[in-house]
C-alpha cells in the first residue's frame, strides 16, 4: 500500500511538473515572438509623402522637409550631395554657413532642412540620411531660380491724351508662393479700387487684375489719360527682378507718328538719293546739249 502510493505521488508529481514545462515553453515562445515583432516595426522608415523636388526663387528661405517615423536611438543627418559635406547632425549644425540650419519641433518626426538667401549656387541633391545598418537615405534636389517679371510691349509707349492704358505684366519662373504684383508710377505705389460684382458704382479709373494660369500675371489699365499720367511704370514682383516701361501721353498726333516718325518727312538717306539722281540727270542733260552743239 505505502509503495502504491509513493508511485502515485510521483506520478502526480511529474504531471505537474511537465505541465509547468509546457506552459513555460509556451509563454517563452510568445514572449520571443513579440519582440521579433517589435524590433521589425520599430524599424526606422522615411515617410515618401512629402515634396522632394522643391523650387524656390533666389533669396527666398527654401525648406526641404524629411520626416523620419519610429526613428528610435538613431540620428538624422543632412548631406549636399555635390561635395558630401555634412550640413547637420541631429540639431547641431556642422557647417559654418550659417544659412543653414536644421528645424525639428520636440518630439516630431520632421526633420527640416532651412536655406535662408539662396542662391543659384545652391542648387542641387541634399540627402536625409539615417544612420542605421547599412545607412538609409532619401534624396531631395533643391532649384534655385532668379525669376523676373517682364512687361509687354516696347520700353517706350506713347499713347494719346483721353485713350485708355493698358500694360501686362508676366512672371513665368519660380514657384507659385511668389506672393503677388506691385504696380509703381515713380517711387509711388498705385492705388486703385477693386469694385464687387454688386456694388454699384461708377467705373474706377484705375482697375488692376492679379491671377495665376501657367504663370503669374497683371494686368494694369488706366482710362482716360491726361498728360498728368506720363511717367515710369514698374511692375514690382515680392520675390522677383521688376520690370518698367516709360509711359507718354501726348496731344494731337498719333501715337504711330510718335514712334516712327512722320511718314511725309523724307528721311537723310532719302534726300541724299535724290540728290544723286537730280545730280546725274543734270549732268545728263548737259552731257546731251554738249553733244547736240557739236553736231
Amino acid at each position: 500500500m505505502p509503495t502504491t502510493y509513493f508511485l502515485g505521488y510521483r506520478l502526480k508529481i511529474g504531471i505537474v511538473v511537465i505541465v509547468i514545462m509546457v506552459l513555460g515553453f509556451f509563454n517563452e515562445s510568445q514572449g520571443t515572438a513579440h519582440y521579433g515583432e517589435d524590433s521589425v516595426g520599430s524599424f526606422p522608415y522615411f515617410e515618401y509623402n512629402v515634396p522632394r523636388n522643391v523650387t524656390t526663387v533666389v533669396g527666398q528661405t527654401a525648406f526641404l522637409h524629411c520626416r523620419v517615423e519610429q526613428l528610435g536611438d538613431k540620428a538624422v543627418s543632412w548631406i549636399r550631395k555635390r561635395d558630401l559635406h555634412i550640413l547637420t547632425a541631429g540639431i547641431l549644425t556642422y557647417t559654418s554657413d550659417q544659412r543653414f540650419q536644421v528645424i525639428r519641433p520636440d518630439k516630431s518626426e520632421n526633420w527640416t532642412l532651412q536655406i535662408k538667401f539662396p542662391q543659384e549656387r545652391d542648387a542641387g541633391i541634399y540627402e536625409c540620411q539615417v544612420n542605421t545598418e547599412p545607412k538609409m537615405s532619401l534624396a531631395f534636389q533643391l532649384n534655385v531660380v532668379e525669376a523676373k517679371a517682364h512687361i509687354l510691349g516696347p520700353a517706350d509707349l506713347y499713347v494719346k491724351t483721353g485713350s485708355a492704358l493698358s500694360l501686362t505684366c508676366i512672371l513665368s519662373q519660380g514657384p507659385h508662393d511668389l506672393g503677388t504684383i506691385f504696380w509703381y508710377k515713380g517711387s509711388n505705389i498705385i492705388e486703385y479700387k477693386e469694385v464687387e460684382g454688386n456694388e454699384v458704382a461708377m467705373e474706377p479709373r484705375i482697375r488692376l487684375k492679379t491671377e495665376w494660369t501657367e504663370q503669374l500675371t497683371s494686368r494694369l489699365t488706366i482710362e482716360k489719360l491726361t498728360p498728368g499720367d506720363s511717367g515710369n511704370y514698374s511692375c514690382v514682383p515680392t520675390m522677383a527682378e521688376a520690370s518698367s516701361v516709360n509711359v507718354h501721353v501726348i496731344n494731337g498726333e498719333h501715337p504711330a507718328a510718335m514712334q516712327h516718325g512722320n511718314a511725309n518727312t523724307a528721311s537723310p538717306c532719302a534726300l541724299s538719293v535724290n540728290l544723286l539722281i537730280s545730280l546725274y540727270c543734270t549732268i545728263a542733260t548737259l552731257y546731251t546739249s554738249t553733244i547736240d552743239g557739236f553736231r
